[in-house]
C-alpha cells in the first residue's frame, strides 16, 4: 500500500512540475510575442523585456496559485466540518428509527397477546 501512495504522491508531483514548466514556458511566449510588438527596440533591450515580463507573469502565476492553494485548504476544512455533522445526523437518525422501530414491534407485540 506504501508504494501506490508513493506512486501516486510521485505522478501529483510529476503533473504539478509539468503544469508549471508548461505555464512559464507560455510566459516566455507571451513575453516574445510582446517584445515583437516593439520594433523600435535593441536586441538586448528586446532580451530584457521579455525578462522583465516573464519574471513579472510567472510571479502572477505563483500568487495566483498560493491563492487557490490557501482556499482550497480552507474549502477541505470547510468540507470536512460539514461532512462530519451530516455524518453525525445520519447516525443519528438512524438511532432513532431504530429506536422507533423496536418501541414499536414491542408495543405491537404486548398489545397482541
Amino acid at each position: 500500500m506504501d508504494h501506490d501512495k508513493e506512486s501516486a504522491r510521485g505522478l501529483v508531483q510529476m503533473e504539478g512540475y509539468l503544469l508549471w514548466s508548461a505555464e512559464v514556458e507560455e510566459a516566455r511566449r507571451s513575453a516574445l510575442r510582446f517584445a515583437d510588438e516593439l520594433p523600435w527596440l535593441t536586441t538586448a533591450q528586446r532580451e530584457d523585456v521579455a525578462r522583465v515580463y516573464t519574471a513579472d507573469r510567472v510571479a502572477a502565476s505563483r500568487a495566483m496559485l498560493a491563492r487557490i492553494a490557501a482556499r482550497s485548504t480552507e474549502l477541505r476544512g470547510e468540507y470536512n466540518d460539514r461532512y462530519c455533522r451530516l455524518k453525525a445526523r445520519c447516525v443519528a437518525a438512524a438511532v432513532v428509527t431504530a429506536g422507533a422501530v423496536s418501541g414499536t414491534c414491542t408495543a405491537l407485540t404486548l398489545l397482541t397477546r
